[in-house]
């Protein structure tokens, strides 16, 4: 082998030289000092996004591909390829004396750079080029046709050892997967798959044929666009399989009366193209990207993801964010004023995500809602990295029952009275804290808490004194000022910290020393909305949300995922408590007006939320086993819109209530899915706490 390919050297460089002895000489010497090894990676493979039951989410590439062994491939795209390839390839050693020859007679008598590379050779080409797209080094790719003399004579010397190391099988099965066949199809799976929407396990005849003829020139011999020239290759395949004795001569003449018959299934690629749940899995992407587990920066965490041929397991339960889609979907309407609706679950005691919806489109598409922007999530995670979220909403009355869960959590009666006809506290109010003085305007440094100058309930009649349950589940705002008058605002930031909530911008804490976020002035986002109320649904054990259950690699090793971040957070007698008050909501309170009676089929707890503006208006509720926040408001950048004087799928809003949009929303989605679940009953608080 030396020495022949010291000719090719020497008759490529100085055909009809006098010293083509010497040329030669050193040419087998040049040879045998080449290279001998070659790192064969895995080629780039498509990462699988999937829902916690199986179904696909997404797929990510750089290039489109699926690898598959040899024995998940047709018989007939084996022997196509090496027939029309290499016909030898089973008898050489990675080059073919045979075609060497062949070339060096064309060189030398037509003055020809001929090449004569076996399937081994291309195999090594495309290793070396693969393994340079993957380092981010496309510009030292080469070509079949820019192959210098140097480059061709160092393939041969690799396909020679590479030979050494595998058997022919194996290097047939890694051509199959790592060959080029289209710009969405890299690899004899995809390819089968763009092309013919079937597995490379059931090309027939006449397919395999036609792909195997493609590998040549993928545009010239491209089945959509040049359809004559593709028949004419794939019967030259056919021909030469004839030939080689690979098929009887009836398959060949029923093949080759056969059109081309394609049935193109675009290979589709990212959340934008998401088959379900395109925000669930761009919020997916971004905590693969944001990970240092899964790379030492963000370009090799990219590289992870678009090339690394993952399987990711989701948290997502697909029954679910189907009723989910659907349901934010015909709460919005055609909705030509842009207004947002949103729905995401939660399973308590797990931090498990099961749904994430929102009634708009990826890309612009017509009459359509169109946003990038994740509803539902923060904009940013906990260490500064974008999750490509809103950046929260204003929950309203929704964040009431955490004063609340303080009340309890200090000892205090679910029933005890509260004078909720104070409507303005001054600036020398002495609001108490235990972080290390009494609070007031004139009497402390930081003037942190401030007046309330005159506080509004929703209607007229609630100006009086009332048990505190009663203004909880009434939604009644100076009620829930009462109450903090006689509580430690400390304690009352402990609660809200020990849930989870925070702001949906910047991950600061809501600050329950500034008295607007009483009633919930500082946005949060919907998931962390959902996972404080699933806190009191798991009596009181507060889990981190989760979304990623399993990662594996394109070898099948498992990858660090997430798993379940659980803590005491509230003690459980307080939580029941809330729960007790917040399924009196939708029985007698601020959400009886809710359709349909979700609690007439499960126990259920709930609560309402509308910011000052009506501009972000919620119903956050759960049973034992799921949480849900339903959101419907203004979305749009600065959030500044009132949800006042509206009309939204036909129907006039003087205000949009919580109860008005949110709420079925809520309800229709909870009678859906609420059963797949369990929804036990609450346990009840302690006797203690129901007594005045």
């Amino acid at each position: 082998m030396s020495v022949i390919c010291g000719v090719l050297v020497a008759s490529l460089a100085i055909p009809g030289v006098a010293s083509a002895g010497v040329a030669i000489s050193r040419s087998i010497t040049y040879f045998n000092n080449l290279p001998a090894q070659l790192a064969v990676a895995p080629p780039s493979q498509s990462t699988k996004v999937l829902s916690a039951d199986g179904q696909p989410i997404a797929t990510f590439f750089a290039e489109n591909r699926v690898k598959v062994g040899l024995d998940q491939m047709s018989p007939y795209i084996k022997d196509a390829i090496v027939a029309i390839e290499d016909s030898r390839f089973y008898e050489h050693a990675g080059i073919d004396p045979q075609g060497i020859l062949r070339a060096l007679t064309s060189n030398l008598t037509s003055g020809g750079r001929q090449g004569a590379s076996t399937l081994t050779q291309q195999y090594v080409t495309n290793v070396i080029n693969e393994s340079l797209l993957s380092a981010d080094r496309s510009d030292q790719v080469i070509l079949s046709g820019q192959k210098s003399l140097g480059d061709k004579v160092r393939e041969m010397k690799l396909a020679l050892e590479l030979e050494k190391k595998y058997t022919k099988d194996q290097i047939l099965e890694g051509y199959l997967n790592i060959v080029f066949f289209n710009r969405d199809a890299y690899g004899i799976e995809a390819a089968a798959r763009h092309f013919f929407s079937t597995s490379a396990r059931d090309l027939t005849l006449p397919q395999a044929a036609l792909l195997a003829g493609l590998v040549n020139s993928p545009s010239f011999y491209d089945p959509t666009a040049h359809p004559e020239n593709s028949i004419k290759r794939r019967n030259q395949v056919l021909d030469k399989m004839l030939s080689e004795g690979k098929i009887p001569q009836a398959d060949h003449d029923a093949a080759v009366a056969t059109g081309v018959e394609l049935k193109i299934a675009p290979a589709k690629q990212g959340c934008s193209a998401a088959d379900i749940a395109p925000y669930f899995c761009d919020y997916v992407s971004h905590l693969i990207l944001n990970n240092p587990a899964y790379g030492v920066d963000a370009t090799d965490r990219e590289k992870k993801l678009y090339r690394g041929g993952l399987t990711i397991t989701t948290t997502l339960d697909s029954r679910l964010q189907a009723a989910a889609q659907e349901q934010v979907d015909a709460t919005a309407g055609a909705n030509p004023d842009k207004w947002g609706a949103s729905l995401v679950s939660i399973a308590p005691g797990t931090g498990r995500i099961l749904a994430m919806a929102q009634n708009t489109v990826f890309l612009p598409a017509p009459g359509k809602f169109d946003t990038q922007l994740n509803f539902n999530v923060d904009a940013k995670d906990a260490d500064g990295n974008d999750l490509n979220g809103a950046g929260g909403f204003q929950p309203g009355s929704t964040m009431k029952p955490f004063t609340f869960a303080e009340w309890l959590n200090e000892g205090r009666s679910m029933v005890a009275e509260v004078d909720a006809a104070q409507r303005s506290y001054p600036l020398d109010f002495p609001w108490k804290s235990s972080c290390g003085k009494v609070l007031g305007a004139y009497n402390t440094a930081e003037k942190a808490l401030g007046a309330a100058d005159d506080l509004q309930n929703n209607d007229e009649g609630y100006y009086r004194k009332m048990p505190v349950n009663y203004g909880l589940y009434n939604s009644i705002n100076t009620a829930t000022f009462a109450e903090a008058a006689q509580l430690d605002f400390c304690g009352i930031q402990r609660m809200v910290d020990a849930v989870g909530l925070h702001s949906g911008v910047d991950n600061a804490p809501v600050n329950m020393h500034q008295l607007g976020n009483l009633l919930g002035a500082i946005g949060v986002a919907p998931l962390h909305l959902a996972n404080a109320f699933a806190t009191f649904a798991a009596d009181g054990t507060y889990c981190a949300p989760i979304a990623i259950a399993g990662v594996t690699d394109a070898s099948g090793r498992q990858l660090p995922a997430q798993i379940s971040d659980c803590r005491s957070a509230v003690k459980p007698e307080v939580a029941r408590g809330v729960n007790s008050v917040l399924q009196d909501v939708l029985k007698r309170g601020s959400g009886i007006y809710i359709q349909p009676k979700v609690q007439d089929q499960v126990p259920v707890a709930a609560k309402t939320g509308t910011s000052n503006t009506n501009g972000a208006t919620w119903v956050v509720g759960y049973t034992t086993g799921l949480a849900t926040a339903s959101f419907f408001g203004d979305t749009l950048d600065g959030q500044n819109r009132p949800g006042q004087n509206v009309t939204i799928n036909g129907k006039f809003y003087k205000n949009i209530d919580g109860y008005m949009l949110a709420g079925p929303q809520w309800a229709n989605y909870m009678q859906k899915v609420a059963g797949l679940y369990p929804a036990a009953a609450f346990a009840p608080p302690p006797e203690s706490m129901t007594k005045p």
